[in-house]
């Protein structure tokens, strides 16, 4: 039976760098903190628990954990002494234990599944990840002798030999949890930092007896975030990922580069998106549905089959029924679009009930809002609404109903009515060239005065 695994994330870094307010950690990828990606890869390991390091005061970080508990580095002296403050949370464990980074949010759970595994099979006390980089001028490096790891140089320490290594430490460290306790606290602070460091667990547990390995990853994922610069790159890395993970899905993007996903959006099968897509948080998309170029939706549900834009805004609390249509600039916002339901040109429909097949013409407002309160507009199945209509809430308007182009609807709509809610037109024949001729000599009285004004100056 294997034993369980426990991780400790470390997150009590300042990030000074980034130059914000904002906790480096909480900085969103995919509109997520980065630590939520972090949380989540750990999560899919299913381990016994996960614990967060943090900084003192730091109470937004630790929300950003919970329910899992959180313990505070008290000063930050290191990345051993920011892993020794979990051992309290990790009395009692010991199966595995894995060392990761709350601003590490592109490592996948495959490879800390692989290290974990290596581990178990090698019954190393240490494992880490490494990657093979391009440029392996600022990462520490893997010594790697018969199989087994023999120590973590850091860059500015390394020989001319060491510097030729590039195969590189990642950070991601697993620890066997019987000897983390240990191992953790014979690190020193004998250095010119006068910090602990965790890769001096490596050599620990080497001159302990015990075996250390190295598990090779894929540079791509184990890029750090330090500054906005890094925050972006990393950034464009992940809509890359979930870019190509929806195409495998089975979703058609006509130019992915421009369709930019939340890390929780989710697609049906035969979905077809076009260029310059925004999806923000909380959006589920149903098979068979096409949004065109332009759109931008967030926190909503698309049924199956619908049509969406270009060029339509569907805003939090909009639900679109299957096969309804949401046409070019219009706007939802805590919307529900019955099945069939279409409003296909120049709307804003916010706080509406539109019942199944109904028909929402061009212009057609739901006036929502009093200056005091948001009141709702609800409508039947199989009703018609005319284009530039205003319907001021609360209103009903009934099933099979008619509201005439223009109206201004005020009160219910019974079933089956025809609603007029306009001024009635008024005709004067042939005085249309009198009214030509006024405001001709209006305009050129204007324009007289302002001349006059001009060369007085």
């Amino acid at each position: 039976m294997k034993s369980p695994i426990a991780v400790v994330v470390l997150a009590a870094g300042a990030g000074t760098r980034m130059k914000s307010a904002l906790p480096k950690v909480l900085h969103p990828l995919a509109n997520l903190p980065m630590v939520a990606h972090v949380l989540a890869n750990a999560a899919a390991l299913k381990p016994s628990r996960i614990v967060g390091v943090i900084a003192p005061g730091a109470t937004r970080v630790a929300e950003a954990f919970a329910p899992h508990p959180t313990a505070v580095q008290d000063r930050p002296l290191g990345t051993g002494h920011a892993a020794r403050a979990a051992l309290g949370a990790l009395k009692g464990h010991d199966g595995p234990v894995l060392v990761v980074f709350g601003d590490a949010p592109l490592v996948t759970t495959e490879s800390l599944r692989k290290l974990v595994a290596a581990c178990g099979k090698a019954r190393a006390a240490v494992g880490v990840l490494g990657f093979t980089a391009r440029d392996p001028s600022p990462y520490g490096r893997l010594i790697v002798e018969g199989g087994e790891l023999v120590r973590i140089v850091e860059s500015k320490d390394a020989d001319a030999a060491e510097r030729a290594v590039d195969f590189c430490n990642s950070g991601v460290m697993c620890i066997d949890g019987r000897l983390i306790a240990k191992l953790l606290g014979a690190i020193r602070d004998d250095n010119v930092k006068r910090e602990f460091y965790l890769t001096d667990a490596v050599r620990i547990a080497r001159a302990a007896g015990h075996k250390a390995i190295a598990v090779a990853g894929a540079e791509a994922e184990f890029q750090g975030i330090n500054s906005r610069v890094e925050l972006a790159v990393a950034e464009q890395a992940l809509q890359q990922r979930l870019r190509h993970a929806a195409m495998l899905g089975g979703v058609t993007m006509t130019d992915p580069g421009t369709v930019w996903l939340s890390a929780d959006t989710k697609f049906g099968t035969d979905v077809t998106i076009g260029p310059n897509v925004r999806f923000g948080p909380g959006v589920t998309v149903g098979a068979n549905t096409v949004i065109k170029a332009f759109c931008d939706i967030e926190g909503a549900r698309i049924g199956k089959g619908a049509i969406i834009g270009p060029f339509a805004r569907i805003r939090p609390g909009s639900d679109v029924a299957d096969e309804a249509h949401i046409g070019n600039f219009v706007e939802l916002k805590a919307t529900r679009m019955g099945r069939g339901a279409k409003a296909n040109h120049l709307a804003y429909l916010g706080d509406a009930d539109i019942g199944r097949g109904s028909n929402i013409g061009a212009g057609t407002i739901a006036v929502n809002y009093d200056g005091y309160g948001k009141h709702r507009t609800i409508i039947g199945p199989d009703v018609f609404i005319g284009s530039n209509s205003s319907l001021v809430a609360p209103v009903k308007v009934g099933r099979g109903a008619n509201v005439t182009a223009g109206s201004v609807v005020t009160e219910d709509v019974p079933a089956d009515a025809v609603a007029f809610g306009r001024a009635r037109q008024v005709t004067k024949k042939g005085r249309a060239a009198a009214l030509r001729a006024k405001l001709r000599d209006r305009a050129a009285v204007a324009r007289k005065a302002a001349a006059e004004r001009s060369s007085k100056k």
